[in-house]
């Protein structure tokens, strides 16, 4: 997102209503100065003087998310009814165009990326994608070659990736989908991320030990959330997002009462904390609201993983010249990161120097390649009226 989108979205939010102990109020956007952010969070570390304390925390904070989105309890899960279809093959990986049936009538779209001679034992990599819009669909979402890069990348390395819509996004705005879509996108979208762990570990030879997710802006977001609320997440790179500060500028991060509840307040840091002592690596930047990570945001993380005795599993690649995207040096830490912690083997796809993991080789499809639902493969006549309130089965 341009770092003018980003201002915006900062200064939208300065216009929603302050806290009040009568009427929680949702917290949007750039909420706070970044001043008031870290006072905020030394509160919250205060009430944390243990892992006791801690684990009495995360079980509140975990639970706050969940009635906020409007997921407790759980959904029933219902048969996914995978469509697969278009294979091509490409140097090291192949490319698959997915639908899953989430809840009845209610498709995920998206691509799944797998190496070209999977082991007997693979990692899974899911890749939700950040609020990136184009007229004609060709850099949108999943589509944008940052997406394929890195998703191509890592089946390359050895992992089943699944990259997958947004509510109103590609194969979902095709559908009709609007992705402002009042307070049930964020609950849509969370349920969305569970489904597609469920999907990726139906997969033959995907250890389930090995789970990761990883995505930049409204995709870190995706991140955080899917891990504070999936133990099966074993490793998680939010990109570009986690801030004491700062909520998300959309209603699928903040247009639901998850920060702000009846008896505790908490941010997108402490939500991320959530993911220890799981290996966890912040991406943040010097552009954007991730800019204070390195003397903010990660001390608070790195003391939860300490409760744990498990300070050096989380980590921060911290690019203080660059600005708000999930480009290639954001990229190339990621890799690492998972190559180490979900062993994947990426020696075989570095550069010539053997230092980064060489990029060159992927190919990028269109957006019409990638496109699920086609005259070939239909839309189901079952699916659910665009915008219509989703009723998850219960």
């Amino acid at each position: 997102m341009p770092r003018l989108l980003a201002l915006f979205f900062c200064a939208a939010a300065l216009c929603c209503p302050v806290y009040s102990e009568n009427k929680p109020s949702l917290r949007r956007g750039g909420h706070f100065k970044p001043d008031q952010g870290k006072a905020e969070l030394d509160r919250i570390a205060k009430k944390i003087p243990d892992l006791g304390a801690w684990k009495k925390r995360r079980a509140a904070v975990r639970q706050g998310i969940l009635k906020g989105a409007g997921l407790h309890p759980l959904p029933r899960r219902t048969p996914l009814n995978p469509l697969r279809h278009s294979k091509r093959s490409h140097p090291g990986y192949t490319v698959e165009n997915v639908a899953l049936e989430t809840a009845p009538g209610l498709f995920l779209c998206g691509n799944l990326y797998l190496p070209a001679n999977p082991s007997e034992s693979m990692a899974a990599i899911l890749c939700p994608h950040g609020h990136s819009r184009d007229p004609n669909y060709t850099k949108e979402g999943r589509l944008r070659p940052e997406m394929q890069y890195r998703c191509a990348t890592l089946a390359r390395m050895g992992a089943a990736v699944f990259s997958y819509d947004m509510v109103g996004y590609s194969d979902s705005r095709k559908q009709g989908w609007n992705h402002n879509h009042g307070d049930q996108v964020l609950r849509l979208q969370c349920w969305n991320s569970i489904r597609a762990v469920d999907f990726i570990l139906s997969l033959p030879k995907v250890d389930p030990k090995r789970i990761g997710v990883t995505g930049a802006s409204g995709g870190g977001t995706q991140t955080f959330l899917l891990t504070a609320l999936d133990d099966r997440i074993a490793a998680a790179a939010p990109c570009v997002m986690v801030s004491a500060h700062f909520y998300g500028g959309c209603a699928c991060e903040s247009g639901v009462p998850i920060h702000v509840r009846p008896h505790h307040i908490t941010n997108n840091t402490e939500i991320a904390a959530l993911c220890a002592p799981r290996p966890m690596m912040l991406i943040s930047c010097g552009g954007d609201w991730t800019a204070h990570t390195p003397k903010v945001e990660f001390p608070f993380v790195q003391r939860i993983y300490g409760f744990y005795g498990r300070k050096n599993l989380v980590e921060n690649a911290h690019l203080a010249k660059e600005g708000h995207d999930y480009g290639e040096s954001k990229r190339q830490p990621m890799y690492d990161f998972f190559a180490r912690h979900l062993k994947l083997k990426g020696g075989k796809w570095k550069t010539a120097d053997g230092t980064k993991m060489d990029e060159s080789k992927v190919v990028l499809e269109s957006h019409q390649t990638l496109q699920v639902f086609t005259g070939k493969h239909p839309l189901p006549k079952h699916a659910l009226k665009p915008n219509s309130r989703v009723d998850l089965p219960r």
